[in-house]
């Protein structure tokens, strides 16, 4: 599996560890501002969301790797400050938020470095598995769009794409069957839980789900994870 490097990923995002060995976090690609990559949702107590958006510093056409935080702002005490005041109360709060409270009580300069060790943590608790985590960055690989994709695989002895539903519409798909890759698109089935302050709402960051199941949390992964791989005819 390849994908981006995002901010407090949402269950989805670790449904994809459940289905693949290896986990590629593509950082060796262009930044968007204005992509998951960094920001998220979380809910407040008045039953809407807000996002927690991480202040950057600006530098046009830049990669993911290379995009610094801003640390003159003060997003560590206020993101931090924001996550306790919506799930202290919740009935898993104390047992899982520590680990996730350290990474805000450290100093971290560059986005892939913070994010990287967010999905970490949260993987730990969400996913049945040990699958391998690496930056697409540390591989040595060139190549453009789909070309790179395919170098991606080749460099970790992959011979299945998963790929998010929304690339259905731009992703060629003969290259993968050329390689003999087999291409699997992931359509994640969202769950319902138990969530405080008015009616559910969907595609929060997985911190809402693992501080209000705790360990069940990791079942209802599985659960949205059930039949979300489907083949592409054509690989």
């Amino acid at each position: 599996m390849i994908v981006q490097p995002l901010y407090l990923p949402w269950m989805g995002y670790f449904g994809y560890f459940s289905s693949a060995d290896t986990m590629v976090l593509y950082d060796d690609i262009q930044f968007n501002r204005r992509s998951w990559q960094r920001r998220n949702r979380i809910k407040v107590p008045d039953g809407d969301f807000t996002y927690l958006t991480l202040p950057v510093v600006k530098n046009h056409g830049q990669e993911i790797r290379d995009v610094e935080l801003n640390n003159d702002e003060n997003w560590q005490e206020s993101h931090w400050k924001s996550i306790h005041h919506s799930y202290a109360g919740a009935p898993y709060f104390d047992e899982y938020s520590e680990r996730l409270e350290t990474v805000y009580h450290q100093e971290w300069n560059r986005l892939v470095d913070l994010n990287t060790r967010i999905i970490e943590i949260l993987a730990d608790e969400l996913v049945p598995s040990d699958t391998e985590v690496m930056l697409s960055s540390e591989l040595d690989v060139t190549g453009s769009k789909t070309e790179r994709l395919i170098n991606i695989l080749d460099a970790v002895d992959g011979d299945a794409y998963i790929s998010g539903p929304a690339a259905r519409d731009y992703l060629d798909t003969e290259p993968f069957a050329d390689a003999g890759i087999s291409l699997y698109w992931h359509e994640f089935d969202h769950p319902e839980y138990p969530q405080p302050h008015g009616e559910f709402v969907s595609h929060l960051s997985a911190i809402d789900v693992l501080f209000n199941m705790g360990p069940e949390a990791r079942n209802l992964v599985q659960e949205g994870e059930e039949d979300a791989l489907v083949r592409d005819p054509d690989t």
